[in-house]
Parts: C-alpha cells; sequence; structure tokens
C-alpha cells in the first residue's frame, strides 16, 4: 500500500491542475460556427452606400457584423436588420468598433440611393455596399453563404439568400457565422441573445 501513495497523490495533483486549467479559460461560442485562427477573406473592391470604397481595408480595426441580402426582400432582410437595430447599442458597448455592414445582392435594383435610404431606416451608421454579379457571388461564397435569383427575367423577381450573419475580426479574417433558427412557417432569423453570448465568448477569447 506504501508504493500506490505518492502514484495516487501525482494522479490527484494532475487532475486538479486539469481542472483549475480548463475553469479558468474562455467559453467557446455556444452556437455560432468559430475560426479560432480565422479565416482568410479574398481580396474585393465595392463602392459603398456613400460613395466610398469599400475594401478589405474597410474591415480592419472593426468586428464587423455581415449579412446578405437586398431592399425588395419581403421578410428575412428587414427582420434581421430590426434585430440587428435592437442589439447595436449592446454591440457598441461590447466592442466600441463594432459595425454592420449590408451586402447587396440585387445591383440590378438596389442602386446607392436606395441603399442608403433603406439601412438608414434602421439606423444611419449601419453601412451598405452593391457589387456586381461576378464580383459579388465569389465574395459571398467565400464568406460561405449564398444567394440565387429566383424567376428571373420577371419584374418582381425575388432572391434566395442566406439568413446567417458572418462575424469579422478587426484583422479582416471570418471569424464566426451565426446561423439562423429555422422553423416551419416563421421566417429564419438568426436568435440575437444568443449572438450576444456568443460575441462575448469571442472577444474573451481574442482578449478583448
Amino acid at each position: 500500500m506504501m508504493k500506490l501513495r505518492y502514484p495516487l497523490l501525482f494522479l490527484l495533483l494532475t487532475a486538479c491542475l486539469l481542472l483549475v486549467f480548463y475553469a479558468t479559460q474562455p467559453e467557446q461560442p455556444e452556437q455560432a460556427d468559430y475560426y479560432p485562427a480565422g479565416r482568410d477573406i479574398n481580396d474585393f473592391a465595392f463602392t459603398d452606400a456613400d460613395n466610398q470604397p469599400f475594401t478589405p481595408a474597410s474591415l480592419k480595426g472593426h468586428w464587423t457584423f455581415l449579412f446578405v441580402g437586398y431592399t425588395f426582400c419581403p421578410d428575412i432582410c428587414p427582420t434581421t436588420l430590426a434585430d440587428m437595430r435592437s442589439v447595436y447599442d449592446q454591440l457598441k458597448k461590447m466592442a466600441p468598433d463594432s459595425q454592420v455592414v449590408f451586402i447587396s445582392a440585387d445591383p440590378q435594383r438596389d442602386d446607392i440611393p436606395r441603399l442608403k435610404t433603406y439601412t438608414a431606416f434602421f439606423n444611419p451608421e449601419f453601412k451598405a455596399a452593391p457589387a456586381p454579379h461576378d464580383k459579388l457571388f465569389p465574395f459571398v461564397r467565400n464568406l460561405g453563404l449564398i444567394y440565387s435569383i429566383a424567376n428571373q427575367g420577371e419584374k418582381d423577381y425575388l432572391i434566395d439568400h442566406s439568413a446567417a450573419i458572418v462575424l469579422i475580426n478587426p484583422k479582416g479574417k471570418l471569424q464566426a457565422v451565426f446561423r439562423p433558427q429555422v422553423a416551419p412557417g416563421q421566417v429564419p432569423r438568426v436568435q440575437m441573445a444568443t449572438m450576444l453570448s456568443d460575441f462575448a465568448r469571442i472577444l474573451k477569447l481574442a482578449g478583448y
């Protein structure tokens, strides 16, 4: 029995140290698809609704919550932007350099004045940018999102698009994707309370 004392003591000390280590580690995001090292975003060059260049440099120094949609969207876009408006002040308190960016997947109808008016309705600080499809599609796919035009050729065509919100870190890398909840008969939407909770965890993991 005497021979077992020290090995058992060593195992107990090791177990205690491991418990302390894991107890002091920041929690991982609960729902978001999280990329610890961040994912590179390919080069792009758009013009935003303020007639200013929107490039990778526009993402640097900000926590960017980016959403892809269009102003004629009947449900997902106004719901998501209204939800983002409701938590925007909280996002700014958590990280003052936070910004919300709405990327239009409808360059034919969403000209710059329309985009500016649309996003300003939700919050004048929200940024927006359109882009031609040949530039837009690779950008959207690079972020892990999708869109496609339904009933193309009709006047009041619709666009199917992702309801997810992507988070880009201040280094300009894709940090996380907040996926929507989908329920029968309901508009797909990202749950804001969960997004805020996960964003707080991501900030801790990033040392903020």
